[in-house]
């Protein structure tokens, strides 16, 4: 199955596919219902108020994450440049992946960012809530990762893969495979539902998949040949994603703001907007998070992550499909 093919796909089968089979790529994957509340740096908006730098009937934004990247990207570079512009921010940070949106449409949040388009768009339509993407934002991609071999021209019969368990997630470490030319895919499968079943071939190279938590797999890349790695995880247990073989090419799961669609022509949402793809939001999320996938917007990715695998090749880099 040809990653074109796939690429098609993915935009059909996104408005077919449940909740409960979509992962976001986040920074944290507990399942515990909480939510944090962060102090506000009091006293930001008085002086500009007036001025017209803000939106002089929102002062005060409330922004929702998960905890991790996103969450830092608030706390060391969004709200301080938002601060210096006259608004109060308050950051919220959540350690699940249902309450950031029953929040946002509740009202407690203004603005939350933790959530990939297919997610966003399914949560919506399934629990009616009228909520619209604005912007996107650096989000760690799935990525293949030395295990016992280093490279991937050290594909060979008989390797083991490891990969995470979830339904989600192993559909697009199948896709990925795929595309590195390791099995083939039936034609005309659900990209985003994937499974063993979908396999036409595995013969070229007989692989031994093995699924694990995916908590689990950097713990146990010394096991398997190759590890398939979700980039959160990567990057929590000190893997650097530039060490990532191969990473998925697909941008269906960078992550996007949403907000009320009341709210999306609001002077405060243009400044949020902006705070995130400004000159200064740039540089530090390429200091900070490097081997990340970067918004369209921004232009060209730094580098991209070119592989082959036997007389197979696939590079890391392709046209995003804009979100509608």
């Amino acid at each position: 199955m040809k990653l074109t093919d796939i690429s098609r796909q993915l935009a059909l089968a996104f408005a077919a596919v449940g909740v409960s089979s979509l992962v976001l790529v986040g920074c944290n994957n507990s399942s515990a219902p909480e939510a944090t509340a962060e102090p506000v740096t009091e006293g930001t908006a008085t002086e500009t108020t007036a001025t017209g730098d803000i939106d002089p009937d929102h002062t005060k934004i409330v922004i929702g994450t998960t905890e991790g990247d996103f969450a830092d990207m608030v706390r060391n570079q969004v709200k301080s440049s938002l601060e210096a512009q006259g608004y109060e921010v308050e950051l919220v940070t959540f350690t699940d992946y249902v309450r950031p949106n029953i929040a946002l449409a509740d009202g407690d949040l203004d603005i939350n960012i933790f959530q990939h388009k297919p997610y966003l768009d399914t949560f919506k339509k399934e629990n009616n809530l009228d909520l619209v993407e604005v912007f996107q934002v650096p989000t760690a991609p799935l990525g293949v990762y030395s295990g016992k071999k280093t490279k991937l021209e050290d594909a060979f019969k008989g390797m083991s893969v490891s990969a995470p368990n979830d339904p989600s997630n192993f559909a697009r470490a199948l896709v990925m495979m795929n595309e590195l030319g390791w099995i083939t895919l039936k034609d005309n499968i659900d990209p985003l539902t994937a499974s063993k079943s979908d396999i036409a071939d595995n013969s070229k190279y007989d692989i031994k998949i093995v699924e694990l938590e995916a908590a689990q797999l950097p713990r146990a890349r010394d096991e398997v040949d190759f590890a398939i790695i979700n980039g959160n995880y990567a990057t929590d247990s000190g893997i650097k994603l530039t060490e990532a073989l191969f990473q998925e090419p697909s941008f269906a799961y960078v992550n996007w703001s949403a907000i009320k669609t009341a709210d999306k022509d609001k002077k405060w949402v243009k400044d949020v907007t902006n705070a995130y793809n400004s000159d200064a939001f740039k540089k530090y999320a390429h200091d900070s998070f490097p081997g990340y996938k970067y918004p369209k917007i921004w232009g060209a990715e730094p580098a991209t992550v070119t592989a082959s695998a036997g007389t197979a090749s696939a590079e890391a880099t392709v046209v995003e499909t804009p979100a509608k």
